[in-house]
Parts: structure tokens; sequence; C-alpha cells
């Protein structure tokens, strides 16, 4: 009877010490093109904590401890490289009367998955407003429109009034008047809760930090493409691609201000909690959104400027390419060698390796259909073949193409990872 590698037994006697050493430098030597002493995994839980512990959705994002204490468990059971649960805390989002989302729970059933709801919150007639002061826009515009508690701000004098020093201050009894006073008391809620909840989400990672199972790359900044920051919570996709035809320098121009304060506060965020990484989830760019003409017009050059500067301060782009990005693989051959990571989705991992296994690490690789649906042996080739195709000369750290294992089976997944530790050693 053949006996198939294991976490277990390949770790067996290590400390958590060691674990925890061994898998960051496994990490880094990928993030850095280097080949590590074996492929390292990265698990996106996501939903899966629901079906592991026997709970609906709905528990998981009212119960922080819970969803630490089943992410603790799946740690321990499949010793992974990286992990992470659920992706979001939107309790804060919710408190504020968010628009633009739906939760297990709160507008979807107990165990419904999470929905972004695509609005246009900022109109084609806002864009000079929008040019003229972001801030401000965002303040007394944007944000009284995409959260029903913070209508009130749309109360408050302009935000450059705030220059007026001493004789602002006569301004700061509309302060007190009803509409801004219940906004500002909704803000504090939500800073309260969210502080709250960090310390308890805190608390979790310093169980698995004890137990040799470092904190992921997305714990750095979240920022996007900025042809993406002006679609996805501004203009939406009909809104965005209507400006392309009847508005693109202004679009264009806008992309230019967006980009400047993301880069600015990815920057002092790494200042901040000292973790190297931005992870920037791509929406817009992938094969079949925008014509090839279009892409290099609203959208490369912009994300690439984006990349480069993020790169002179010290970060590392940790993108994910959602949909399929085949097309535009010759255009990520740009960047600069050993200074980007890409986990990619539903692009052909093959043609990936073959196009950038000199010039980015990759992630991703195993189709999540397969863990839902496969059989022990299937999970065993395609592991196999990614293991020694995409996991050539290091670079490569495997997880599922999709950040979510929702409808994953048991038995599937531990095939997977033995799999791995058995093909995926250099």
């Amino acid at each position: 009877m053949t006996t198939h590698c294991t976490s277990s037994n390949m770790d067996a006697g290590k400390t958590p010490e060691q674990l925890f050493g061994e898998r960051v430098k496994r990490v880094q030597d990928v993030m850095q093109m280097k080949q590590p002493d074996r492929i390292p995994i990265f698990l996106f839980v996501s939903n899966y904590l629901s079906e592991f512990g026997g709970v609906n959705r709905q528990e998981l994002y009212d119960n922080i401890p819970l969803a630490n204490d089943l992410l603790v468990k799946i740690a321990l059971l499949y010793q992974p490289d990286q992990i992470i649960g659920l992706f979001d805390n939107i309790a804060a989002s919710r408190l504020l009367g968010d628009q633009m989302i739906k939760i297990p729970g709160y507008g979807l059933g107990p165990d419904g998955s999470f929905q972004f709801l695509e609005q246009e919150f900022m109109t084609a007639e806002d864009y000079d407003a929008f040019l003229e002061d972001p801030a401000d826009f965002g303040i007394r515009t944007y944000l009284p429109r995409a959260f029903t508690k913070l209508a009130g701000l749309a109360h408050l004098p302009p935000l450059g009034m705030s220059l007026f020093g001493y004789y602002n201050m006569l301004n700061l009894g509309m302060l007190a008047s009803a509409p801004v006073a219940e906004a500002l008391n909704a803000l504090n809620q939500a800073v309260q809760k969210t502080v709250g909840d960090g310390r308890v989400v805190a608390e979790g990672w310093g169980r698995l930090s004890a137990l040799g199972f470092p904190p992921p790359l997305t714990f750095g900044s979240l920022i996007e493409a900025p042809f993406d920051f002006m679609s996805d919570t501004l203009r939406g996709m009909r809104g965005i691609f209507l400006d392309m035809l009847r508005r693109p320098e202004k679009l264009l121009a806008a992309e230019e201000k967006v980009a400047r304060f993301q880069i600015e506060h990815a920057v002092n965020t790494f200042k901040a909690n000292k973790i190297p990484y931005t992870f920037i989830p791509l929406h817009r760019g992938s094969d079949g959104f925008m014509s090839l003409d279009q892409f290099e017009r609203f959208y490369w050059p912009q994300l690439k400027d984006l990349y480069l500067k993020l790169i002179e301060n010290g970060i590392t782009p940790f993108a994910y390419y959602e949909g399929i990005w085949d097309e535009r693989l010759k255009y990520l051959a740009e960047l600069p060698k050993g200074k980007t990571a890409g986990y990619f989705q539903n692009s052909n991992i093959f043609k990936v390796k073959e196009v950038l296994g000199d010039i980015m690490a990759i992630v991703g690789g195993m189709p999540n259909s397969l863990l839902q649906g496969g059989t022990v042996e299937q999970v065993r080739e395609c592991t196999k073949r990614l293991c020694r195709e995409v996991g050539k000369r290091g670079g490569f750290m495997m997880s599922t193409s999709i950040g979510e294992m929702e409808g994953s089976k048991p038995e599937l997944i531990q095939a997977w990872v033995d799999a791995t530790r058995e093909y995926g050693v250099y």
C-alpha cells in the first residue's frame, strides 16, 4: 500500500517557532522569485468555515470568536503556509447603512454569499466637483448617497472652510444640528465597533501565530486599479463604459487623482504596519471587459504606473487577476522582474507560467470545481502537474483559483494538500 506524504508527517516534531520561521521564509522565497524548500500552500478559506463548523454563514459574520476558533481548527488540520478566513469585517459598514453590499442575514438568507451591489453614487454631472476636490465631494456628496446613516454629512460646510482658522469656529454649531449629529454619532459607533472587533480578530491571529502560522500577505493595504476605483464604488460598470466614450478626458483626469491618494495611503500603511505588500483586486481589466485599445488607454498605463510607484516605495503589489487575463499577459511582462505577485483566477495558469514565470510570483492554480466535484485521483493528478510545471524553478504558491473554498469536500482538500506536500518538494 502506498503511503502519501502528509503535512503531519512532514513537519512532525517541529516547534511552532520553527514552523513559523519556515513558513515565513517559504513564502518570502516565492515572493522574491526564489526556489523554496517546497511549494507553499495558501488557503483562502472564507465561507468554507461555516461548512466545516456546521453553522450558517450569518453566525460567522456575527460571531468573530466562533470564526476564529474554526479557522484555528482548519489551520491545524491542513497545516498551510498562509491562511485567511472571512476576508472582510462588514459590521461597521452595515452600521452605517451601506447600500453597496448584501451579506448573510442582512439582505440575504442566513447562508447566502456576499454580494456587491453596483450603483452610480457619482453621476456624470459630478465629475467637475470630484476633480475640483475629491475629499470634499467624498464627504459631503458621496458618503451621504452611499450610506443611509451618513446623509447628514451633506449639511456640512465646504471642507475648504477649515482653512479659515479662528473664523471657521463660528461654524461649529452646525455640527450639533440633528442631521449632522446623527451622522457623526453613527460614525462614532462604527469606529467603536471596528476597534472592538479588531481586538477580537487580533486575538485570533495571536493564537494562530503561537501555533506557527504567520499572518497572510493580504494584511497590508487594500487598493484598486484607478479604473476599477472609479467604476466599483462611484460610476458603476454602465457609467464607466459610457465615460470612456462620452467624457474620456475627465475619466483619465479622475484616474490620475485616485491613483495619487491611493499610493499615499499604501505608503502610509506600510510605514505604520511594516507589511511590505498591498493587495489589489482587479475587476475590469480582464479579457472581454474592454477592447485592447481601451485597455491600453484607460486601464494598463494607470495600473502599471501604480505598480511602479509602489515598488519605488518598497511595496510589493500583490494583485488578484480576476477573470481571464490570457490576452493581457504580454502587458504584465513589462513589469520589473521579481517585484510583483499575481494571483490568477481563470487564466490559463500554464500559459501564465510560460509568459510570466521569470517576471512575477504566481499564486493559484487549483480549480475550485475540482475540489467541489472531482475525485481524489483527479485532484492528485492536477496538483502533480501544477507542482511540476507551474512550480518549476520556484516562484509559485499553491492556492485555489478563486479566493474562496465554499463547497469544497474535506477529503478532496486533504488530497490536494497532501499531494502538494508530496510533489512540491524541490
